[in-house]
């Protein structure tokens, strides 16, 4: 999850007191919340009571007098820093300290009170799941409640999570994020004031062999199942004329599980797809589409007079990857702090094992930059869970003492319709030749200098791969 603190703002105090320095927090370039000097402090010195100063960053000094505006820059970017990396912490990052500190300042900005309220869930096909929470319901509470209200047993909850999306004219949803524990998903969705905008359930694991434990319950093969035909039918999974067939003769005969058995063997089944964008790889500005799954990013491509290709990047063996935007200066040159400026570039950048002695860096520019970045800790926190022998069921952090609202009317998952026939425009992929993985990149080099350690993320799913693997 990336934290910015892009700029600051004068604002005066209550009552007509003395003016302060507002610093504004961003989570994925979106505004979550704004707070004081006095407020991050406080959190620090909370975090340093429960954990000690020696786990703890290092936090920007009081100063007696008054900042120049120099100094105010600076801080600003300390506390920058500060809260990337007690967020990337997983001990600090985690705790209740402060992710609910994040949810009171979300609330408190966003100037919303506590009150009973009917928020709006849908699912992959579109169905529509109303449940009653309050505005200040975590994400968590929100989950939970759409599984009571779906019957969703509580041993399958942590199988699924709830994504922000934006849905765009054709219907189709482009994913801004997963929600997390540090937010309140109704504040989320009501402050960007725009319909646009929606919380999606889907299921938030990898690996299709977790599917056998959602399918043998009823409700959570619904689920898994309505979420395959979706993404069929978006192109998503990709489905050659015969498969399709198939596919709509098993869903006639309405063999849920056949079906899902099917769309298994897929290209691209459980992956996540982003909107369209520009990578430098196999060469620069090349346009391409990104699907995240199966431990890998897949990207599809058109290189001139040539047919839809597909090179494919195991996240065990991208060393390390960082998110970095930029703001471009407008034609002239410079600009002073906050003015001027254009919209935010966001990139992601990996560096990937190419051969057994090369490591080469991968840069893909879009605004789903973070996201992506998302997906990949996502799919290594799984790799490594399963390589210790662990279950993606203890990945859910349950609340101690929580209780798990119930509703007295329980809502079915409606099966979705028959699969529409393949356009016979959709072109069939071909995997990308071993030749083309030669073609030269055009590497980013090492991090700038201005990015802090905290900035790139290490892999600890990294494996060294021989050539005969590649």
């Amino acid at each position: 999850m990336h934290f910015s603190i892009p700029e600051t703002e004068s604002r005066s105090g209550d009552s007509g007191g003395s003016a302060y320095v507002a610093y504004n927090i961003h989570v994925n370039g979106v505004l979550h919340c704004r707070v004081r000097y006095s407020q991050l402090l406080g959190l620090h010195e909370q975090l340093r009571k429960e954990y000690g100063a020696n786990v703890l960053p290092a936090f920007p000094p009081k100063k007696l007098f008054s900042l120049t505006p120099a100094e105010v820059e600076q801080r600003r970017e300390q506390l920058e820093k500060y809260m990337q990396a007690v967020r990337q912490d997983p001990l600090l990052g985690g705790s209740e300290t402060f992710n609910s500190f994040l949810r009171r300042a979300q609330q408190e900005t966003q100037q919303v009170p506590t009150e009973e309220v009917s928020l709006e869930v849908l699912l992959s096909n579109g169905q529509k799941v109303l449940v009653n929470v309050l505005t200040s319901d975590q994400t968590e509470d929100v989950l939970e409640a759409v599984a009571a209200k779906l019957d969703l047993p509580d041993d399958l909850i942590g199988y699924f999570s709830l994504f922000l999306v934006r849905e765009k004219e054709d219907g189709a949803f482009s994913f801004v994020r997963k929600l997390q524990e540090f937010e309140l998903p109704y504040v989320s969705v009501t402050s960007l004031r725009s319909q646009e905008y929606k919380i999606v359930l889907r299921k938030s694991y990898w690996d299709s062999a977790y599917d056998d434990d959602v399918m043998e319950n009823r409700v959570g093969l619904n689920l898994l199942y309505a979420q395959t035909v979706s993404d069929i039918e978006r192109g998503w999974i990709l489905v050659t004329k015969e498969q399709h067939r198939q596919l709509k003769s098993l869903q006639e005969k309405v063999s849920k599980k056949e079906f899902l058995r099917l769309a298994q063997t897929l290209r691209h089944y459980g992956y996540l797809r982003f909107d369209a964008c520009v990578a430098d790889f196999p060469e620069k500005d090349c346009p391409v589409v990104v699907s995240a799954g199966n431990s890998e990013l897949s990207l599809q491509l058109r290189l001139p007079g040539q047919q839809l290709r597909e090179g494919s990047f195991r996240v065990t063996r991208m060393r390390c990857w960082r998110v970095t935007s930029s703001v471009p200066l407008p034609s002239g040159g410079t600009s002073s702090p906050g003015r001027g400026r254009g919209e935010v570039r966001l990139e992601l950048a990996f560096e990937y094992l190419m051969s057994k002695d090369r490591l080469q860096w991968v840069t893909i520019t879009s605004p789903q930059a973070i996201m992506m970045s998302i997906c990949l800790q996502s799919m290594v926190d799984e790799l490594m869970v399963k390589k210790s022998g662990g279950s993606i069921r203890k990945m859910l952090r349950r609340r101690v003492g929580g209780t798990l609202r119930r509703s007295d009317s329980q809502q079915a998952v409606k099966s979705p319709p028959l699969l529409e026939s393949p356009d016979a425009s959709r072109e069939s992929v071909v995997k990308l030749s071993s030749k083309l993985s030669a073609v030269s990149l055009r590497g980013i080099g090492s991090p700038s200098t201005d990015a802090s350690a905290s900035d790139v993320h290490g892999n600890f799913a990294f494996e060294g791969i021989g050539d005969e693997d590649l």
